[in-house]
């Protein structure tokens, strides 16, 4: 079948957000590297006026300024992304192979994606699943997650700062040699 002239294909919101691939000597280097990526799905680009009551006050920004001070704290790099899209999420996870840490709230994606699951199984990455609310004093299609089963640990309920307990604890992950 002949594309009609009218067909127009656009690339996905999420391919001008992404980074180059390292280049020269350290492109190859399998040591991890001293960053931890902070990864953020569906509707936390919201936070601060999507339901309050439930995910607090704090905004998006709020958060990445708590764990960049957080990642300053411990001598490490800072990658912080939120997308809204699961292949997007799923992108953004394999960026982060070789990395020191990575910090994952991957939203309502937690309770229904294979795909982010098998994402974080592949990498190999020192993982920590976190949530800003306790999930499971929610309803209960949210007390299933795909990830647990793949993650060093899950942080739930504490709202931001339990991104900073993340960082603090994928800080105690010795680097590679």
């Amino acid at each position: 079948m002949a594309l009609s002239q009218r067909t127009l294909f656009l690339p996905h919101k999420d391919f001008y957000n992404r980074r180059e691939p390292a280049k020269g000597p350290a492109a190859n280097d399998e040591r991890m590297s001293d960053t931890i990526h902070v990864l953020n799905g569906p509707n936390l680009n919201l936070l601060g006026t999507r339901e309050p009551g439930v995910y607090g006050a704090a905004t998006l920004a709020d958060v990445e300024a708590l764990c960049a001070a957080e990642a300053e704290r411990h001598g490490l790099a800072l990658n912080f992304r939120q997308t809204n899209s699961e292949g997007g999420l799923v992108d953004l996870i394999q960026a982060a192979r070789g990395a020191r840490g990575l910090v994952l709230n991957a939203a309502g994606y937690t309770h229904t994606s294979v795909a982010v699951r098998d994402a974080v199984a592949a990498i190999g990455t020192p993982t920590i699943e976190v949530h800003l609310s306790n999930v499971f004093a929610r309803e209960p299609f949210r007390h299933h997650s795909y990830l647990s089963a793949v993650v060093r640990g899950v942080i739930c309920g504490l709202g931001p700062q339990g991104y900073a307990l993340a960082i603090a604890a994928l800080a105690t992950v010795p680097a590679s040699p």
